[in-house]
């Protein structure tokens, strides 16, 4: 299991990295004014709808039900009950597109309603909305196919699939000349991107004979039982979706950049999200499902701790960098061209925000899993709903004092309690075991965390010293130095406490 995430991980790593090129390049390019901003929401619109619709709740209710069904019945009825789902998928993406297509000033006045003040905003965002939400019909299917791949241990290419969208993006913002605006290329970029990952991750599928094509639906029982996992999730999905639609909607009555700042933030608080904890999370729901489904409880729980331990080793660095040293972080890698100074201590403060609640980002993919491979969504809508309740009511009261920062801070504020209720949820159940291994390791990983935090609070201004103010690469060399520091600290930190059989015994 463990080469299996690291070989999803180290995909999303990749994806990640070009996601970082991207986003230099569109900062530079775009910058974070009025034509960012409309993309953003353009972007975020068919995004906001993939995670309610396709990535989110759809993995989570046909990724174990695809494994039930092929481990009890076999693959020929498993290409049976995928083909149904897919038909069914495929005709709702369409109506979907549609009706957006059509409605898209009214989706627009709804999602970024501060926009009406600005007319030249409005109507950039509309059009380059409609060039982007056909994204949203070609990421389901990338998304069922990646799921039926999954669901028999191969990751690779639905991990891989993201890199395309970066470089797709690249690739238009780089002739952005030949388009209206910047946004306009990035745009249609997007457009291309969903086309490109149709033919990797079905071609992946079409290679392993499990491609998925229309069939006639039929109301069986595996198709009820799917969709009976499906609404729950999806009212969940939703749910989390509204906390990102009232970021959208509050940010848009904020002054021009404060979307861009939290889409900068965000785009960085995703890297580890990505890389570590929905890397961690895929690999782990079908491990669970296969072991819960021959009977293997003890076997399915272990794995969970196990994850949930790799997690945190992973994640802990990035907390404490995001929330030591954002600001040189924002200024190291974006600010260049259009980016300026402002923009960077803004996204900065944001990214600080989005920090605090980094690690129940990354852990509720695994937390969850436990419900999700017993085809149980309807539990973690109940703590997901109620986490998003607080998280709006926060987002309004912070909203005036700390701008998008405040935002940022409210959406952490939620992922704690999300994370809180679930975990409580699963142990009363019995499904989530903290055994003794995990309760000494996360105590370990606590000190070394907190070694870590001492050391570059110590040395971020001593570092910066190192090369004059004026170099061009000031910023750069020293968050280079810093993450070379840190590394070898925590690195060294964690042999002492936890000693090398630990790293040795890395076996799930």
């Amino acid at each position: 299991m463990i080469g299996r995430i690291f070989t999803v991980g180290g995909l999303t790593l990749l994806s990640r990295l070009t996601g970082f090129a991207r986003d230099v390049v569109l900062a530079a390019v775009i910058g974070a004014g009025p034509v960012a901003d409309a993309f953003f929401v353009a972007l975020r619109l068919p995004n906001h709808f993939r995670a309610i619709f396709a990535e989110g709740a759809f993995n989570a209710a046909f990724v174990p039900a695809y494994a039930r069904v092929r481990q009890q019945h076999g693959p020929d009825h498993a290409k049976l009950f995928g083909d149904r789902v897919f038909t069914l998928l495929f005709a709702s993406q369409v109506i979907l597109l549609v009706a957006a297509l059509v409605f898209t000033p009214t989706l627009i006045r709804l999602l970024a309603p501060g926009f009406r003040e600005d007319p030249g905003r409005f109507s950039l965002a509309v059009e380059l909305t409609r060039i982007t939400f056909p994204y949203l019909l070609l990421v389901s299917l990338v998304t069922l196919y990646g799921g039926i791949l999954n669901a028999l241990s191969r990751f690779a290419a639905a991990a891989a699939a993201p890199v395309l969208l970066n470089l797709s993006m690249m690739a238009t913002l780089a002739v952005a000349a030949f388009f209206p605006t910047p946004g306009h290329a990035a745009a249609w970029g997007v457009l291309l991107a969903g086309m490109l990952e149709v033919l990797l991750v079905g071609g992946d599928a079409l290679r392993n004979d499990v491609m998925a094509v229309l069939r006639w639906p039929k109301w069986d029982e595996d198709v009820r039982r799917f969709f009976k996992a499906l609404v729950p999730a999806t009212i969940g999905s939703a749910g989390v979706q509204i906390a990102l639609f009232a970021d959208t909607i509050i940010a848009s009555f904020l002054s021009a950049g404060a979307l861009s700042a939290l889409y900068y933030a965000d785009r960085l608080n995703q890297l580890p999200i990505g890389v570590i904890g929905i890397a961690v999370g895929t690999v782990l729901l079908p491990e669970m499902a296969s072991r819960i489904a021959t009977g293997d409880e003890e076997g399915a729980r272990r794995a969970q701790a196990r994850a949930i331990e790799l997690t945190l080793v992973l994640s802990i660095p990035c907390v404490v960098a995001f929330l030591l040293i954002p600001d040189l972080i924002m200024r190291a890698l974006f600010m260049r061209g259009a980016f300026t100074a402002a923009d960077a201590e803004a996204a900065g403060r944001t990214l600080a925000a989005y920090a605090f609640g980094l690690l129940p980002f990354v852990l509720i993919r695994s937390v969850t899993a436990t419900f999700l491979a017993r085809g149980d969504t309807a539990t973690p809508v109940k703590a997901a709903l109620t986490a998003v309740g607080l998280n709006v009511l926060f987002k309004i009261l912070l909203m005036k004092p700390l701008a998008q920062a405040g935002l940022a801070l409210a959406t952490s504020i939620g992922a704690w309690l999300n994370l809180v209720l679930v975990a409580w949820l699963a142990a009363r159940a019995g499904h989530l075991a903290i055994d003794a291994r995990l309760r000494h390791s996360s105590m370990r990983l606590a000190a070394a965390g907190g070694m870590l935090a001492l050391v570059l609070w110590l040395a971020q201004n001593s570092v910066a010293q190192l090369w004059p103010a004026t170099a061009a690469m000031h910023d750069v060399s020293a968050l280079a130095a810093l993450a070379a520091l840190g590394a070898v600290v925590y690195a060294g930190t964690l042999v002492c406490l936890m000693g090398k059989e630990w790293f040795a015994a890395r076996r799930l």
